[in-house]
């Protein structure tokens, strides 16, 4: 690759303004050149507070824009394959935010595009490039709690202001996201556990409404089975009393505790002792995976999170909601 790789933004939202966004800008060899908001005002109020030179309303001509040698997709998912199809007809590489895009069937759809093009392609899936974590791979691939027998997560969420409210979120509207802040949430935690515990080949899971405030699902429990013979099962419940993030990695000799989304100690129990590890994030959380696009894109390692492995994690949250669907409609 060149030295300098030009990166352009599609969709400027708060995910990119701390914590994915000035990454492009540290990363030496990267350069952010250009953004795209569908309000020009807001693209331009973004360009000039994180000295972008270009900004554009329009996707397409951001896309086409000879300067711009890569693309970042931090849309909501319901436009991922749109874009993506299109920066691959452009012959550009890409970062798609997760999750790849709703469904399976569009992730293949993007996954193929790009390998068929032979372009490089990543999914931001950025747990799999911090620090924390790779402490927590660390202790797996160590045998520091013997072999891996199970791993369990419960994700607990009150209802947010916004949830209580007539105001409009893309998040919990069934037709962007069908299973509401599953879509968005557990999928992090699925694909950190690919990461950490191998490839998976079975997974179901049920799920329904219960406080019925948007059209997405609200309260799902998955089960699945990791390659390896780890069994591994998570509830997720938007409508709980309190809030939770909790996982439970059990071996043959201890366990592993930790929360996906918190940034708490990491605690390591055996029979005879109980270890605590405190590992920060950094600032701009997505730093690591950022940087580790470019080491990729020079060919010094293979990044942790391409598309076959967002492609794949796409596969079991589906698994998880087809088997939904199928049991309600055999109800």
């Amino acid at each position: 690759m060149k030295q300098d790789i030009k990166w352009g933004i599609i969709g400027c939202g708060n995910v990119t303004e701390v914590k994915s966004g000035p990454a492009y800008r540290l990363v030496d060899g990267f350069k952010l050149v250009a953004v795209m908001r569908r309000t020009l005002a807001l693209a331009k109020d973004y360009a000039e507070r994180h000295h972008v030179e270009k900004y554009y309303d329009n996707a397409d001509a951001l896309i086409s824009d000879k300067e711009v040698d890569a693309v970042y997709i931090a849309t909501p998912p319901d436009s991922h394959h749109l874009y993506a199809l299109k920066v691959a007809e452009a012959g550009k590489i890409c970062c798609i935010e997760k999750p790849m895009a709703p469904s399976y069937k569009e992730c293949l759809d993007i996954y193929n595009a790009f390998e068929e093009l032979k372009l490089p392609l990543f999914i931001a899936y950025y747990r799999r490039s911090l620090p924390r974590f790779d402490k927590v791979k660390t202790l797996i691939n160590t045998k520091s709690i013997g072999n891996i027998r199970y791993v369990h997560w419960n994700l607990l969420r009150t209802p947010s202001p916004i949830d209580l409210s007539d105001d409009y979120n893309w998040r919990t509207d069934a037709k962007i996201a069908p299973a509401g802040y599953f879509d968005d949430l557990a999928s992090h935690g699925l694909d950190l556990f690919i990461h950490l515990l191998g490839d998976i080949k079975e997974a179901s899971g049920v799920s329904l409404n219960q406080q019925d405030l948007y059209t997405a699902k609200d309260a799902i429990s998955g089960s699945w089975l990791h390659r390896s013979g780890v069994i591994g099962a998570a509830c997720w419940n938007f409508g709980a009393y309190k809030r939770e993030d909790n996982v439970r990695i059990v071996g043959s000799e201890g366990e592993i505790q930790f929360s996906v989304f918190g940034d708490d100690p990491i605690v390591l129990i055996t029979k005879n002792n109980t270890n605590t590890f405190t590992i920060e994030n950094p600032k701009h959380i997505q730093f690591y995976h950022v940087k580790s696009m470019k080491k990729h894109l020079d060919g010094v390692e293979k990044h942790p999170s391409t598309g076959q492995n967002g492609l794949h994690t796409a596969w079991v949250m589906d698994k998880i909601l087809v088997s939904c669907k199928t049991k309600k409609s055999a109800k």
